[in-house]
């Protein structure tokens, strides 16, 4: 089992002595995170500094007046609810949940200590909140997606891969059921002239059957999810999209600097470090209800044209002249 680790601001200076820490007061706020990411994942640890950061500018540094225990629980299930459990134990003020199936954890956990979620793809869907404006448990936070964007995905797509004739939605639903999702994509792709496919997928070999049946004839392409799932197995799913010579877009832009095609969405770190004001709000004596649910308020396009060269697409420069990063 992984043992906590004490994060700070600059994210490279060790946890502080023994003596220092005895020195702290009893108002040292504790505040639990549980990262839905491996420990040695790189983008991971800039999105958790984010969120440190967030705190810091409100006033939260830990070490002086908080101490954030952190857990890394990537995909795993079992190590979810271990971790989730130990951190519960603990005690802390408020908890940091990453992800929709960290958060499903937490919530047969706990029911008192406030927990604000952020990457949660649908978080009325997935049960999470009973509604946007006014949660009425202790869980509140940031969602990653509005449901309506698994349309836009799609049309997005068409417009780099106008060929497109069959398009899957891709998830993992262990970790995200996108009740939400299916039927807004399902619905994009008719108006389209595009057929839907559902392709939930649980591992590696799944992951491969799908994309390449997808590449077996001309016109097959794919919507990845903004599921956990989908990026921890990053490296595998547009490393077999490019072989495959299947196009295919993400939620997130890390996929296309990790060589996918493109992708739309919000910006994880922006995410963490907002979802900062709420830990701050909690500390400060505010009740989970009065705290709406939240969606990005700013989305990226991203595409990458040696992805796009690779599986021989050419992008339109109306497109290209649209994207807020272009890589070469």
């Amino acid at each position: 089992m992984r043992r906590r680790k004490f994060i700070t601001l600059l994210g490279g200076a060790a946890a502080w002595p023994l003596t220092a820490r005895a020195q702290q007061t009893d108002n040292v706020r504790r505040i639990g995170v549980l990262m839905g990411w491996e420990e040695d994942d790189p983008d991971a640890k800039v999105w958790l500094s984010g969120f440190v950061q967030g705190l810091a500018e409100l006033g939260w540094t830990d070490g002086r007046n908080a101490r954030i225990d952190v857990r890394w629980a990537s995909d795993n299930a079992a190590r979810m609810r271990i971790f989730a459990k130990e951190l519960v134990d603990l005690k802390p003020d408020v908890i940091l949940s990453t992800n929709t199936p960290e958060t499903a954890v937490f919530q047969r956990e706990t029911r008192t200590i406030p927990i604000v979620f952020v990457i949660v793809g649908d978080p009325v869907g997935s049960g999470c909140v009973s509604g946007l404006a006014r949660p009425d448990g202790n869980i509140t936070g940031f969602g990653i997606q509005e449901p309506s964007m698994a349309g836009k995905w799609l049309e997005v797509l068409t417009e780099i891969a106008p060929g497109l004739k069959r398009a899957a939605f891709m998830f993992n639903p262990d970790t995200a059921p996108f009740i939400g999702y299916l039927p807004v994509f399902e619905a994009a792709a008719r108006s389209l002239k595009v057929a839907p496919i559902a392709a939930p997928v649980h591992n590696d070999a799944e992951i491969e059957t799908v994309i390449g049946s997808l590449g077996g004839e001309p016109g097959g392409g794919f919507v990845g999810a903004p599921d956990s799932f989908m990026v921890v197995h990053r490296a595998l799913i547009t490393s077999l999209a490019a072989r495959s010579n299947v196009p295919a877009i993400y939620p997130y832009k890390f996929f296309p600097k990790d060589g996918g095609l493109a992708s739309y969405g919000a910006d994880f770190f922006d995410e963490f470090r907002r979802s900062a004001s709420y830990v701050d709000r909690i500390l400060r004596g505010a009740k989970v209800s009065e705290l709406p649910v939240q969606y990005p308020t700013k989305l990226d396009l991203v595409v990458n044209l040696r992805a796009a060269k690779a599986i021989g697409l050419t992008i339109p420069e109306s497109f290209l002249a649209r994207a807020d990063q272009v890589i070469e």
